[in-house]
């Protein structure tokens, strides 16, 4: 399937109504209170058209950070009051943290909202990079800028469900590791709940 089909594929996939995911959707025991408050953040997919197919931009966050360090996330963060919103939100992030201009990006569809361990309702966008850029990782910020095959994130045969201990009791969370790189946690549900909704 070449690279604009899959593009075609995804926008398909995204028109489609559908809950969002959570963090806690290995865990159906765990009852969140309603009412709860989250803080809205944005994240980013951004699509890269190579000969190989469609590629998938990811970052391995610096190992100095406070939260999350070292993690493979997407481009993103919280949506600051001068967002006018989350769309924004994820072009102005992506362009600080691994230097993509704004004006090179097609935004081409949106996943509902992901609730986080942390206490974030996460909107990922989906969004093709249609001008060459050069990659500027965040100082501080940003360790690596890589890209992966968008088709191995997107397969479900590629994920698989693993535990740790977390606040005293097991925790299950989501794997889709590519070679060197173990993408995991909310990044990783957020890639299976698209990989789901292209089936």
């Amino acid at each position: 399937m070449t690279a604009p089909d899959v593009i075609n594929k995804i926008k398909h996939a995204l028109a489609k109504p559908g809950e969002g995911s959570s963090d806690f959707d290995l865990h159906p025991d765990i009852k969140l209170p309603a009412g709860r408050t989250l803080r809205p953040a944005a994240v980013l997919l951004p699509l890269v058209c190579a000969p190989d197919g469609l590629r998938l931009i990811l970052t391995k966050r610096s190992s100095a950070l406070k939260h999350h360090p070292g993690q493979i996330a997407f481009p993103g963060g919280k949506i600051d009051a001068g967002d006018r919103d989350a769309a924004d939100a994820a072009l102005r992030e992506a362009q600080e943290e691994i230097g993509l201009p704004r004006d090179h990006v097609e935004l081409i569809g949106q996943m509902p909202p992901h609730e986080t361990v942390t206490g974030f309702t996460v909107t990922p966008l989906l969004g093709v990079i249609r001008r060459e850029f050069r990659i500027v990782a965040e100082a501080g910020e940003v360790d690596e800028v890589f890209d992966v095959p968008f088709e191995h994130v997107t397969n479900l045969a590629q994920f698989s469900q693993q535990g740790r201990i977390w606040q005293g009791r097991m925790r299950m969370y989501e794997t889709v590791p590519f070679g060197p790189y173990y993408i995991w946690g909310a990044t990783a549900r957020m890639l299976r709940a698209l990989a789901e909704r292209m089936q």
